[in-house]
């Protein structure tokens, strides 16, 4: 909060004007404004009868469990020395 107080000095000083007015306008104001953009209609997207490919016929599954499925299918993490020559044993 301090930085901020700091902040509205600091304004008010490039500005001209006393601190006490850029508070005011601070104290005043409706707060911040959130805009974002709205996505338009597409019919590349929205027209499945226009899909090509894969897609056509309901796409990639995100749930290959024939597929990898986590990082314990991918490591090795059999016993081994520091040089990562294999051993068997504790």
């Amino acid at each position: 909060y301090d930085q901020f107080l700091d902040g509205l000095m600091m304004f008010a000083k490039k500005k001209g004007v006393d601190v006490e007015q850029i508070e005011s306008k601070v104290e005043h104001s409706n707060g911040p404004a959130w805009h974002g953009t709205v996505a338009e209609p597409n019919r590349f997207h929205d027209d499945k009868s226009l899909y090509t490919g894969v897609h056509k016929v309901g796409g990639p599954s995100t749930l290959d469990t024939d597929k990898i499925a986590n990082l314990s299918s991918l490591m090795d993490r059999s016993n081994a020395d520091v040089r990562g020559v294999k051993y068997d044993g504790v």
